[in-house]
């Protein structure tokens, strides 16, 4: 009897501890703990539309240069064709002067009757050659004016395809260039949207992580981005400022892909106060750089990162006016101890 009951309650109790296990998230279903509303996705969407952005971009500059080079093989051709018209008028009037010539020298008798009405074998011996001479002058200026007139019916087709295929390719680049920017610009307003949002609430989504480029670098240090505009620079007064400015800053769009200058490890990643959503490394030597402003971060505090890496996204987060990079050079990991960040890279081998 005791052990009926025992069985009894236990049913139940395996019952309930399999509910409790089939409502219980598995580790593949999981939500990231690096953001909410598809915040990874949303980062590397940006990423990806940037670099589909750039190729676009690279696409339309090259189809635009070939476009010119269509532009002026359909001007030689044109000329051509203006020069072939007036070669043709030219042979017409040549025609024209033959003509007239005969019948100068014909007395107004066609050579033909000229010939029939020979005096004596020497008359017809000149009436012949005078008609042969007459008729292959005809006959050539004839088959070079049709000749003429062929290239310049072909040459007339081949620029009209030239003018149809510069308008056709430029119609398509454009509006895939068009096309691709519409969406980047809708998905670089919602990353700074959640940029903005973690900087509020004083607190970082934590690293969205980003397909890197496959190119390496051969060398050991490179620009923090790698298009860019230089706007504020290092030392330059203003009323945004409290003293002066600390850093270089890049003029960039939001979501640019922020690269590490070098390799180092992560010191710092926070989000909040003057400077926004900010990273900073330290490199080898003592020295630590900064990236402020961003809208995404896709390393973690403590990482080891290489050269050219992929370390964030740039925004306008914090104390910015607009999209852009600050980048600082520094000797501790604090504010307060920076150095001309333009210098310090040249001495590395990089310009701007």
């Amino acid at each position: 009897m005791c052990s009926y009951r025992r069985h009894r309650l236990l049913v139940p109790v395996l019952l309930c501890a399999l509910a409790i296990l089939a409502a219980r998230p598995t580790a593949a279903h999981r939500e990231p703990v690096s953001g909410t509303g598809g915040g990874p996705g949303l980062s590397a969407e940006v990423a990806r539309l940037y670099e589909e952005a750039a190729l676009a971009t690279q696409r339309y500059e090259a189809g635009r240069e070939d476009a010119e080079e269509q532009r002026a093989r359909a001007q030689r051709a044109e000329e051509l064709l203006d020069g072939q018209r007036r070669h043709i008028a030219a042979l017409h009037e040549d025609l024209g002067r033959i003509a007239r010539a005969q019948y100068r020298s014909s007395g107004g008798l066609p050579v033909a009757a000229q010939m029939i009405l020979a005096d004596g074998p020497d008359d017809l011996m000149r009436g012949q050659h005078a008609f042969s001479k007459t008729n292959l002058a005809v006959d050539n200026a004839i088959s070079k004016s049709r000749r003429a007139e062929a290239r310049l019916a072909a040459d007339e087709a081949k620029a009209a395809a030239h003018w149809q295929a510069l308008e056709k390719r430029n119609d398509q680049l454009a509006s895939l260039k068009a096309d691709i920017e519409r969406k980047l610009e809708t998905a670089r307003s919602q990353l700074q949207g959640q940029a903005d949002a973690s900087v509020a609430a004083g607190a970082c989504r934590g690293a969205v992580r980003l397909d890197q480029p496959e190119a390496g670098f051969s060398t050991d240090w490179v620009a923090p981005v790698e298009t860019y505009e230089l706007s504020a620079s290092y030392g330059s007064g203003g009323a945004r400022w409290s003293s002066r400015h600390t850093g270089q800053d890049f003029a960039v769009p939001i979501g640019t892909p922020v690269r590490a200058v070098g390799a180092g490890r992560v010191v710092k990643v926070s989000c909040g106060g003057p400077f926004g959503i900010e990273i900073v490394l330290r490199h080898a030597g003592g020295y630590y750089t900064q990236y402020a402003h961003l809208a995404s971060v896709a390393v973690d505090q403590g990482e080891h990162v290489s050269p050219g890496q992929w370390i964030g996204q740039s925004g306008s987060t914090g104390n910015s006016t607009g999209p852009h990079l600050h980048f600082e050079t520094r000797v501790t990991p604090e504010m307060g101890s920076s150095v001309n960040p333009v210098s310090w890279l040249a001495a590395r081998g990089v310009s701007l």
